[in-house]
């Protein structure tokens, strides 16, 4: 598989796990307008949850910086890494974003904002110290393959969708509104019954979705990130290290934990296929032989 192909395979993925999601949300709000005879419910739990989300869309790269502890840096702090960003964004045809360095020992890295002229790149002062500069491309260029391929704006809009799917299923259920039609008017009692039963399943499966599609970008910031540099084994090599690293990222939350380039908490990388469903990263070992299974 080439670098080409790889990018297009996930980014079709991507857009399938999408429409996939907007199906999921049209059922919801057809058995709600039919069981209440009304979509009025149904539009303001929609609007609820958009507003909700656009604070924390809008201001996400300053509350992650804070709770990372994150430090900005200018070119005279840090002339090589400044150098490597700016050649690799000028490669990639994007802006140059802030450079941030987190005070911690283990390795990792992550970037969010919610565009490419208002994004920022976070390194540890671990990855600096353990990383060979072929190993440092490799990250730094995943991290502006997400910054390029807007996966910040993505992954909002899902949050959002998944937001609504559990706010409107949780509205149904602690809601006292009554029902406009009869129970004998509503048809055969097993189609009511399906519905029920689909409203109390939808939030899990909105929120596997919103794992597949991350997991997805992260293949496809991999390959991405590997067209910048024409080098995958250096992200491959990286991605190694770094996992293989056994100092967990103190800076890191369970709120930001997702944002990293491989995943901070160290000894907790579950490897069974319920904890893989779940999880917003793909095991380093496919990422490694998908990077390593490439042709440039």
């Amino acid at each position: 598989m080439t670098l080409y192909t790889l990018a297009e395979s996930n980014i079709r993925k991507t857009w399938f796990y999408l429409g996939f999601f907007l199906v999921l949300i049209l059922l919801i709000g057809r058995f709600l307008s039919y069981y209440f005879e009304s979509q009025f419910l149904f539009l303001v739990a929609l609007f609820l949850s958009i507003f909700a989300s656009i604070g924390s869309f809008w201001f996400s790269d300053k509350i992650v910086l804070a709770m990372s502890s994150a430090r900005l840096i200018e070119k005279k702090d840090n002339p090589e890494l400044y150098r490597l960003v700016e050649n690799l964004c000028i490669t990639a045809g994007l802006p140059l974003p802030k450079v941030y360095i987190i005070n911690d020992s283990a390795p990792n890295a992550f970037a969010t904002g919610r565009d490419p002229n208002h994004s920022v790149i976070a390194v540890t002062q671990g990855l600096l110290d353990k990383l060979e500069r072929t190993e440092l491309e490799g990250v730094i260029s995943h991290e502006l393959a997400h910054i390029g391929n807007r996966d910040a704006f993505l992954q909002t809009i899902v949050v959002i969708l998944v937001g609504l799917i559990i706010r409107v299923v949780d509205f149904f259920f602690r809601s006292e509104i009554k029902p406009k039609r009869d129970s004998d008017e509503k048809g055969p009692p097993i189609l009511f019954i399906l519905g029920i039963i689909f409203l109390i399943l939808a939030p899990i499966f909105a929120q596997l979705i919103r794992f597949a599609i991350s997991r997805k970008r992260e293949f496809l910031a991999d390959a991405t990130g590997a067209l910048l540099t024409r080098y995958p084994e250096g992200l491959a090599s990286a991605l190694e290290k770094i996992s293989q690293d056994q100092e967990a990222l103190e800076a890191a939350t369970n709120a930001t934990a997702h944002l990293y380039i491989v995943n901070p908490f160290k000894g907790k990388q579950a490897k069974s296929f319920l904890a893989k469903l779940f999880s917003t990263h793909p095991p380093v070992e496919q990422r490694v032989k998908a990077l390593r299974g490439l042709r440039t």
